[in-house]
């Protein structure tokens, strides 16, 4: 059994019914959408053409916010029904950047995701969605694609249709009759200075002039709704508080292993960075979920698939090591610290490297979707972790070859990530998002953020560290080291930013 949608955009005569029927049927905040009506305009005055789509929840066969959820609030039914329990819902967001179709919200009320879940209460009873019962035209057909008795898989089976991004392999269960290329592509039509009764909200306005558009038919969208951006400067933050700690913990740990004697830095301040990164990183989680009181549900109610689940346990294990080298110091146990630097580089690279996996279950992010990703940030981990443990070098006196391997690593990490910045970013890219979102970030509206923010001090690092290759100028150094450490979080900022501002609906 696959419940589904088929949507006749050659009869829809974009009255809104569906809409203010599902708003009333589940009590939806204003100003939030479970299911809308989208308008785009072609042509010019006085020959142009209005076409309508139907926006919703497209109940994925292989839906991508069920594998992302960390609590399994998010489930697929045994009819293909893609439901949601908002008791175990923890607003982390993850869901709505896993959504290519724009269909998940959080809900103003409840403070937990929200989006189209077919009337599942009804169906079990037997009813049509309040959405089919309304339609005046009869534009909306729902029911078991997998029986070919049905109407809908009659429907489907004998008609021309369509699916929004089919691109994605979502295996997506809402299909379009006769709806127009514009309307189902949302880089085709950007939105104008204006819709048809109010003004577009301020995120679609900043990211139009983005958008490629399609110069033939000069199609704008005239009425949608607002997606603002799920993640901001505390995701932004997070990457960067747990890329130092991890890394500074790792290369102090590698320095042990090869008997680089790091003194104070090493027993010490390396494990305590590690620390005070995992906590930062954990408190800046916690902070921007929408149900905060809930964070625990990640551990007590875990799905296993959610690489936000996962990353969390990583957090826990890395900020384990980091405890234990610290004790070790305090009770100079050198033999646990043996061991303890070989657990503590695997440790640290799941650490800076699971958001590489967390970003990989987000497809509708086409950006974040980069197969260099997971190693790109163990290098940035190395990068700011490397220069952190440089400025606590700086007053610690370290012998001449012990400063030379950290300057190494150092330099070794600054010219790996803008490298891997030129191939990822400057190489092709495997979607029109991805390629809009690159175009964003590196000449667009991020680009002095990108370059002068995240590139320029990168590069001056590099060439000032060079100075201590052999173990001198800790002052350079220490210098360098501080450098990368805004560097990194604009190039985040540019990256995140850019990542979430291509619309999907």
């Amino acid at each position: 059994m696959r419940y589904g949608f088929a949507i006749d955009q050659r009869t829809c005569i974009g009255c809104h019914a569906c809409t203010v029927a599902c708003k009333t049927e589940h009590e939806v905040p204003l100003g939030q959408f479970r299911t809308w009506v989208k308008y785009v305009d072609t042509g010019s005055f006085p020959d142009t053409t209005r076409s309508f789509g139907v926006m919703r929840c497209n109940h994925c066969t292989d839906a991508p916010c069920v594998q992302i959820c960390p609590t399994q609030a998010l489930f697929k039914r045994e009819d293909g029904i893609v439901d949601f329990d908002n008791s175990r819902c923890i607003g982390c967001k993850s869901c709505m950047q896993a959504c290519p179709y724009d269909a998940i919200y959080i809900d103003a009320d409840t403070h937990t995701a929200a989006k189209c879940n077919m009337c599942a209460h009804r169906v079990d009873e037997g009813l049509e969605p309040a959405c089919v019962v309304v339609c005046p035209t009869h534009s909306i057909w729902v029911g078991d694609l997998d029986d070919p008795t049905s109407g809908i898989a009659r429907l489907v089976s004998t008609e021309q249709t369509m699916v929004r991004a089919p691109e994605q392999n979502t295996g997506p269960n809402v299909f379009y009759l006769g709806a127009d290329r514009a309307v189902l592509d949302p880089l085709a039509a950007p939105v104008d200075d204006t819709y048809l009764w109010a003004r577009p909200d301020a995120h679609r306005l900043e990211t139009a002039g983005d958008l490629p558009g399609d110069p033939t038919t000069n199609a704008r969208t005239t009425l949608n709704t607002a997606h603002p951006r799920p993640w901001g400067w505390r995701v932004t933050t997070y990457l960067w508080a747990k890329a130092v700690g991890a890394g500074a913990l790792a290369v102090a740990a590698l320095a042990w292993l090869l008997g680089y004697q790091l003194g104070w830095v090493g027993t010490y301040g390396a494990p305590a960075l590690g620390l005070a990164g995992a906590a930062v990183t954990g408190a800046l989680l916690v902070w921007d979920l929408k149900r905060p009181e809930r964070f625990l549900y990640i551990f007590l109610k875990s799905n296993f698939r959610s690489w936000l689940v996962l990353g969390a346990y990583a957090l826990v294990a890395f900020s384990g090591v980091a405890a234990l080298w610290l004790a070790a110091s305090l009770l100079e146990v050198d033999g646990a610290r043996d061991v303890l630097a070989w657990l503590a580089i695997p440790a640290g690279a799941l650490t800076a490297g699971y958001t590489a996996f967390l970003f990989g279950q987000a497809e509708g992010r086409d950006l974040w979707q980069s197969p260099v990703l997971f190693w790109h940030l163990l290098v940035q981990a190395a990068m700011v972790g490397g220069g952190a443990l440089l400025v606590l070098a700086g007053p610690a006196g370290l012998s001449a070859a012990t400063a030379a391997f950290l300057a190494r690593v150092f330099v070794a990490a600054v010219l790996l990530h803008l490298l891997m910045l030129a191939v990822d970013l400057g190489g092709r890219h495997a979607s029109r998002q991805a390629t809009v979102a690159a175009h964003v970030m590196t000449s667009g509206r991020y680009a002095r953020l990108f370059w002068w923010g995240g590139v320029a001090p990168a590069g001056a690092a590099l060439v000032v560290a060079a100075f201590g290759w052999n173990g001198g100028a800790s002052a350079a150094l220490v210098v360098a080291g501080l450098l990368v450490q805004p560097a990194l979080l604009a190039y985040e900022s540019a990256y995140l930013r850019a990542g979430q501002d291509v619309p999907l609906s």
